[in-house]
């Protein structure tokens, strides 16, 4: 199925928020986890900017999103903040909580919370608190192991297996932006979250 995809706005505070109206997914991670590359993957070219500083992303982006043949969009893609890069200043970190924070407790269209953490690093601090909020706060979310073509068969089943004891809650996808692996179940997790979240 080809997806059409464009972008829509930029946020860096809640009164740019644009009227809610279709079911979002937002992509959260660490600076340097990959969620432009991901997100670029799932449309099928170069939508989100990638960038090779961390950190450069300071407010939420929203795409369009759309199957080719319908008519409107169906559904938003969030492009969220990296956290976790140690230089950047406490000061922006500070400004982000006043409009990120809000969008993850208050957004009412906000359908799934894709959680991107790298399967090639040891769990992080940043992603279990990033996972025990959302938790918390009742939003449904999925984990997905980001740059998993850089690991052998064998490593990749051990780093999904350890990824699934740390966060046993938490359904753990696996995903490559290179070889596009996981991109399908990933989509049928998307559009699965959108339709509920439709319907209800």
């Amino acid at each position: 199925m080809r997806i059409l995809s464009q972008y829509l706005l930029s946020a860096s505070d809640v009164a740019h928020f644009p009227r809610p109206g279709l079911p979002e997914i937002a992509f959260l991670g660490r600076s340097n986890v990959g969620k432009s590359s991901v997100i670029n993957t799932l449309v099928g070219k170069k939508l989100a900017r990638t960038s090779s500083t961390p950190g450069r992303t300071r407010s939420i982006n929203f795409f369009e999103i759309r199957r080719a043949g319908q008519p409107r969009p169906e559904l938003l893609f969030t492009d969220l903040p990296g956290y976790g890069y140690a230089k950047i200043s406490r000061e922006i970190s500070q400004e982000w909580a006043s409009f990120v924070d809000p969008y993850l407790l208050d957004r009412p269209t906000l359908a799934l919370c894709l959680a991107l953490i790298d399967a090639n690093v040891p769990a992080q601090e940043s992603d279990r608190e990033l996972l025990q909020f959302l938790t918390t706060r009742g939003r449904p979310h999925v984990v997905v192991a980001t740059k998993c073509d850089r690991m052998s068969g064998n490593e990749l089943s051990r780093a999904i297996r350890q990824l699934s004891q740390d966060y046993p809650e938490v359904t753990v996808l696996p995903f490559s932006a290179k070889t596009g692996a996981g991109r399908d179940e990933l989509w049928d997790r998307i559009r699965a979250s959108a339709e509920k979240f439709s319907v209800a």
